[in-house]
């Protein structure tokens, strides 16, 4: 795995790459973020908006999702994958929210995960992005990237990846690095394509030396 000081330099490099790194779901407040979050679960931060554009004026309140039946609400985003699920979640939360929360979203992760469709990652992108709590959420993007450098293990899981990068990366650096880590995994160190040949922190991933020296055994086999 990398050093301590390997591992500064991967941040800072992203930081160079992608200064102006954010969440991408369009929201105006914590409760529309909430919702977004639910329906990003295996979908496109892209689909979400599109479908949040329409979603988030036909629904303002905790109040406006109840106030429709399920069936209605599963046709308004019924684009999304797992929108059935996701439906019912949204539902259900709502409900909750109203019941135990006036209404109000919690700024508190473990509050949060009690909430129909909120896991650990959707509640650490909601207290970080909607109230400031540091906080890293271990997309796929993130998980990906801190594997193929080298922050932690392979074989980690997602709650190891998270609390790896918590114990490795300053507190007040978590919110930041997790929109960074993410735009790097989603613009250049893709899933299928990743942009090895020309990424800035080449020398220090073991995975890219091993994609490009695999690459050049394919061409030489070829030849």
């Amino acid at each position: 795995m990398l050093t301590k000081q390997q591992i500064r330099y991967c941040l800072d490099k992203m930081g160079e790459m992608f200064p102006d790194a954010h969440c991408e779901l369009v929201h105006k407040n914590p409760f529309e973020l909430l919702i977004a979050v639910v329906l990003s679960a295996q979908c496109t931060d892209a689909l979400v908006n599109k479908v949040t554009k329409h979603l988030f004026e036909k629904y303002k309140t905790p109040e406006d999702y109840l106030a429709v039946p399920l069936e209605e609400l599963q046709q308004d985003i019924r684009s999304i994958g797992l929108y059935r699920n996701k439906a019912k979640n949204i539902q259900k939360l709502c409900a909750i929210l109203l019941e135990n929360y006036n209404g109000e979203v919690p700024n508190d992760r473990d509050e949060l995960m009690k909430l129909p469709g909120v896991g650990r990652k959707t509640a650490n992108v909601v207290v970080s992005v909607a109230f400031g709590v540091p906080a890293i959420a271990v997309d796929t993007h993130v998980e990906r990237v801190s594997k193929r450098l080298g922050f932690c293990r392979w074989k980690d899981s997602v709650l190891e990846v998270e609390e790896t990068l918590m114990r490795k990366i300053p507190k007040e650096e978590w919110s930041i690095t997790h929109h960074r880590m993410i735009f790097f995994g989603r613009y250049h160190c893709k899933a299928q394509a990743p942009q090895c040949d020309r990424c800035p922190l080449f020398d220090l991933c073991r995975e890219g030396k091993k994609r490009m020296r695999q690459r050049g055994e394919s061409r030489a086999r070829a030849k």
